[in-house]
């Protein structure tokens, strides 16, 4: 076993004599510092040391991942830990510890496929944006300015503000969790302090009575048989789409002219009254021989899991560029409104979770009251 200075000269001039397995090389200047040549030719740096009378030997790195001066720098540095009593052992072994991002996606993934209705959409948000980025740091590595940082080249890629905001919800959810699960590296979450810019990316569409009209004729000529049947109940009834296509017959009360929907967006049931026209739609719609569904696809006889193609001819044939299915609970509610209805009572009609949702239709309202006193301005003017 050669003990000399190392240099970068001597190490590239150290060969594994032959008939053996490797050679070792000890500097004379810092102690401990080797370096150690195999007869395949690679070499790896280490850092030989004693705690407490025990030796120990630890990696430093591998002779191709960094130049000898940098290896002879963090040396220098590991040996003077010694010497001050710790252990860089100890620390590295903690360091490797800490699980990667991906281990921990993948514990969120699980926790939300069991309590988390909307799964498809988590799971689409780590696979395509979050795992590629964080998936092999680990997690004391993910610092809240490189989080940061991150979140702003994905809202300069062109990602609306909204998703951007998503996916700094998703990844704060999970070292969330993690900490719940006593996981460590999740004792800081990076995804809080972040500045964030307000959100102002949100779409609504109210359908005038013409608008609906129309569109209500496009629907009766769409391929899509049970397209008609969709739109009606959406406009009349202000439910979200997921729960009119995953709605049951056993579930309608036809006589009591209330639907019972068991769980919803805000995980709590609820019921939705039924007026004279959703009933007289709901008593005509098809039924297929053991398929409990509402509005099924009639070749499956399952929800429809998608709407787009006939959704999208139903709007050119309508002349409603972008209009979203989503739009009709909109507009179900502007109709509610504008008809007097408090919104109290249409938030209570859509299931909103609180009254903040339902703020959103206060301009309508405003409407209807400036009729009222237009009105009322007209019948003094008579006088």
């Amino acid at each position: 076993m050669p003990k000399a200075q190392l240099t970068a000269a001597y190490i590239e001039a150290l060969k594994c004599p032959p008939g053996k397995a490797k050679i070792e090389a000890f500097d004379t200047i810092i102690p401990g510092f080797t370096f150690e040549r195999r007869a395949s030719g690679h070499g790896t740096y280490y850092l030989r040391h004693s705690v407490d009378g025990r030796q120990k030997q630890l990696k430093i790195c591998c002779e191709r991942d960094a130049t000898f001066a940098q290896v002879r720098k963090k040396a220098q540095l590991l040996r003077s830990e010694v010497v001050l009593g710790g252990d860089p052992g100890t620390k590295k072994a903690l360091a490797k510890s800490i699980p990667l991002y991906a281990e921990l996606s993948a514990q969120h993934l699980a926790h939300a496929k069991l309590h988390l209705k909307s799964y498809n959409d988590l799971e689409s948000s780590m696979r395509v944006h979050i795992v590629p980025k964080w998936g092999k740091i680990r997690l004391t590595d993910i610092t809240s300015q490189a989080v940061g940082q991150w979140l702003n080249e994905k809202r300069n890629s062109g990602l609306a503000p909204a998703s951007v905001e998503k996916l700094r919800v998703i990844l704060g959810r999970s070292f969330a969790l993690g900490a719940s699960l006593d996981i460590p590296g999740t004792e800081r979450n990076p995804a809080r302090g972040i500045p964030r810019k307000p959100l102002n990316n949100a779409r609504e569409r109210f359908l005038t009575a013409e608008e609906a009209a129309r569109l209500k004729a496009a629907v009766e000529k769409s391929q899509n048989s049970q397209l008609q049947h969709i739109v009606g109940l959406l406009l009349l009834t202000g439910v979200r789409l997921r729960e009119l296509l995953d709605a049951e017959f056993k579930n309608v009360d036809i006589e009591r002219r209330s639907w019972f929907i068991p769980t919803s967006k805000t995980g709590k049931s609820r019921h939705v009254p039924l007026s004279t026209a959703a009933i007289a739609i709901i008593e005509k719609l098809p039924r297929f021989k053991g398929c409990p569904w509402l509005v099924p696809n009639p070749d499956t006889k399952l929800p429809y899991v998608s709407l787009k193609g006939t959704w999208k001819t139903a709007i050119k044939v309508a002349k409603l560029p972008g209009l979203r299915l989503h739009d009709l609970r909109h507009s179900a509610a502007s109709f509610m409104v504008n008809s007097g209805v408090d919104l109290f009572t249409v938030g209570k009609v859509l299931g909103h979770a609180n009254v903040a949702s339902t703020a959103r239709y206060s301009h309508l309202a405003n409407d209807t009251l400036l009729k009222a006193v237009e009105a009322g301005a007209s019948k003094q003017a008579a006088f």
